[in-house]
């Protein structure tokens, strides 16, 4: 038998999926998002086993580079708080950027 009515997300805007609560859609969640992304690429997130994978430099730049762009295109239309976060998101996505790269340098 069909379900003919699909489970719909929660009005507070988080999705449900079983016990777990995604956080609603917002602009935080958005940046805070690219720059887990950031931090994956630059090999800084464990993974699940505790090992640290390994550096993806030219994905890593794309992504702060993605950020920077995100913060020029909207540039007006934040609140002092949204701009605040981009600011220091960048700052520091872009330290930890260049202390990986001596890093990755001498792994090769």
């Amino acid at each position: 038998m069909t379900n003919k009515n699909p489970p719909q997300p929660a009005e507070s805007g988080a999705v449900a999926t079983g016990a777990d609560r995604l956080p609603p859609l917002d602009f935080t969640t958005f940046v805070l998002s690219l720059s887990t992304t950031a931090l994956v690429s630059l090999g800084l997130v464990p993974d699940s086993d505790g090992s640290r994978p390994p550096a993806n430099l030219p994905l890593a730049r794309q992504t702060i580079d993605l950020i920077d762009l995100l913060r020029d295109k909207t540039r007006g239309n934040l609140t002092g708080e949204e701009e605040r976060l981009l600011d220091q998101v960048l700052t520091d996505l872009r330290l930890k950027f260049v202390q990986a790269v001596p890093t990755a340098s001498k792994r090769s």
